[in-house]
């Protein structure tokens, strides 16, 4: 623990992301993999809190989009992400690290309810805690679940791994001249619309102070050295 700079992270990670070179569902490999990078974060010594979108399974303000219903749209992308954090536990399970679901929309049967204390105890304990099904209400997205589950476990810094490298002015991938952001304020995140999370989440971590760090989930082994001290990323955090 000595050479680590947080004790406790929230890690939020994209559904997306877990889909590989797919377009829908879940890719055995970047899971285990995924799973590989939480382990060696764990064996160093890290509590890690962990949101996991459901993007790759169903997206609630996509489908409302089509014509279904907000509110049972947002339930079904609520589910998708309790199945990506079942799918998570077990990959977790398989390379021997402990990991506990915890759900914001209650299923006994399937994983545990979501409290804060209990999430802090699996923590204490050095299991992961998978914190499913986002706030459990509609309207609200995983990022802002991740914002408000970073604030509730206390935990030091949240990070969004996603598939880009931090937060740009525009996006990379279509425009190849935008600037890269190393650091920048919350406020300025929310003024240029710099899509770094939506507004609910950025606010959250502002008014709670919690650093948040953009990162790209690809980079095998970053977040072991982001936590070691290197500079990966862009950080988000209040100004002077």
């Amino acid at each position: 623990m000595s050479d680590l700079i947080c004790r406790r992270i929230l890690l939020k990670l994209s559904g997306e992301a877990l889909m590989g070179s797919g377009d829908f569902g879940i890719a055995p490999e970047v899971m285990a993999r995924t799973a590989g990078e939480v382990r060696d974060l764990v064996e160093a010594g890290l509590q890690v809190g962990l949101v996991i979108g459901g993007g790759n399974i169903f997206r609630g303000a996509g489908l409302a989009q089509g014509g279904l219903d907000r509110v049972t749209g947002d339930h079904m992308g609520m589910l998708a992400t309790v199945m990506n954090s079942l799918a998570m536990q077990d990959a977790l399970t398989k390379i021997g690290i402990e990991a506990r679901v915890l759900s914001a929309l209650s299923m006994p049967d399937v994983c545990e309810p979501f409290s804060a204390r209990d999430a802090r105890r699996h923590l204490d304990a050095g299991r992961v805690a998978i914190l499913a099904a986002g706030t459990g209400n509609p309207y609200f997205t995983t990022d802002s679940a991740a914002s408000l589950r970073a604030v509730e476990i206390q935990a030091d810094m949240m990070i969004k791994a996603t598939k880009v490298n931090g937060v740009y002015s525009a996006d990379p991938v279509k425009d190849p001249d935008a600037e890269f952001y190393p650091r920048l304020t919350y406020n300025r995140a929310l003024a240029e619309n710099l899509q770094v999370m939506d507004a609910t989440a950025i606010v959250l971590c502002r008014d709670n102070d919690m650093p948040l760090r953009i990162m790209n989930i690809n980079d095998s082994g970053a977040l072991l050295r982001l936590m070691r001290g290197e500079v990966i990323g862009s950080l988000v955090e209040k100004g002077e």
